[in-house]
């Protein structure tokens, strides 16, 4: 009967119709479609909640793909993540899956390698599958990206940039936090530095270099030539490993070592204690990101600290049409003691 006490049906139970709930709200099939879609404005409180209960009961689920072509958009959300094995990208990918959760959204979570190609397949089935969102964490500049800047798509562009111009983005200001490393580098009476760094094609990344670059040469400071070292590498590890190696076999080690990651860091540190040079006592590392896991394994290691908590929400908002650019403050993150001989 209607309204009666709410039971979940077998899991095994064939699809329910509309009719079924129709019948059990004791409502009409077109009164049940306008509060299962959101449209149920002319229907009385007790209506809804009668729709709501037999729908509980039922166990009836609405034909997504059917109501995204008649609303133009589905509840589904796209995150395309340039790497998912940079710790980084999966935890701004673990907040974003939270917060469009809270907002109601589901997210489709996908890794393009930093491949132009690849992240046009997946934009294009995104496309198809009516996502109510596209977010590119870290995009690529490409062919089908460039079309869909150009049409109007629901984008937004988190850490890197829109390669095509435009706004809509997310992230800190990477060339101030750039410049805020070399300034206090340069405080603490450091001169000869070096910098290790991924892909500059990743405009995060380009944009930490410049804003080092400039303020340390702003400051009167001059960087040795070979000084800045980058490998052409989606592994942050090896890129700071072999960075390190190559600093060392051209001569004496610097005195201090920004890497734009800390996955960089963490590699370069260890090419450093294979060489005998101790890090915080010989070198004084600086990375970037700040992962949770430093002060437990790299307590010699400042950082820069992206506020991973805080981009949930910022991406929501910026999906709503509620904000242009979000730039999330940094901070630098200064660690204690140098570690042990050894270490």
């Amino acid at each position: 009967p209607a309204g009666g006490p709410a039971r979940a049906a077998p899991a095994s139970a064939a699809p329910v119709s509309i009719a079924a709930v129709a019948e059990r709200a004791g409502v009409s099939i077109a009164t049940v479609s306008r509060v299962v879609n959101g449209v149920a404005k002319k229907a009385s409180p007790a209506t809804v909640e009668r729709v709501q209960a037999a729908v509980a009961a039922l166990g009836y689920r609405t034909m997504g793909a059917g109501r995204s072509l008649r609303h133009g958009r589905s509840r589904l959300v796209a995150l395309l993540a340039a790497n998912l094995a940079n710790p980084s990208m999966a935890a701004i990918a673990a907040v974003a899956e939270v917060a469009l959760r809270r907002a109601g959204f589901v997210m489709v979570l996908c890794d393009t390698h930093d491949r132009p190609e690849l992240q046009d397949e997946y934009l294009l089935e995104m496309r198809a599958q009516y996502a109510r969102g596209l977010v590119l964490l870290g995009a690529v500049a490409s062919p089908v990206l460039q079309q869909f800047v150009q049409a109007g798509e629901p984008l937004v562009f988190v850490n890197r940039r829109n390669p095509f111009g435009g706004r809509c983005h997310v992230g800190i200001d990477n060339r101030a936090a750039g410049a805020d490393v070399a300034r206090w580098l340069a405080g603490q009476g450091h001169a000869d530095v070096a910098v290790i760094h991924g892909r500059l094609s990743s405009a995060a990344t380009a944009e930490r270099v410049q804003g080092f670059v400039q303020a340390w040469q702003g400051l009167g400071q001059a960087l040795a030539p070979g000084r800045v070292l980058g490998l052409d590498s989606l592994d942050h590890l090896a890129i700071g490993y072999q960075g390190m190696q190559g600093l060392l076999q051209a001569g004496a080690p610097p005195a201090a070592c920004f890497c734009t990651s800390d996955l960089i860091a963490y590699g370069a540190q260890r090419a450093a204690a294979e060489a005998g040079q101790v890090a915080g006592r010989d070198i004084r590392f600086v990375g970037f990101d700040d992962s949770p896991l430093n002060p437990w394994v790299a307590p010699w290691l400042h950082a820069v600290r992206v506020p991973y908590a805080d981009y949930g929400e910022a991406i929501v908002r910026a999906l709503a049409g509620e904000s242009g650019d979000a730039v999330l403050a940094h901070e630098l993150v200064l660690r204690g003691a140098p570690s042990a001989p050894g270490a």
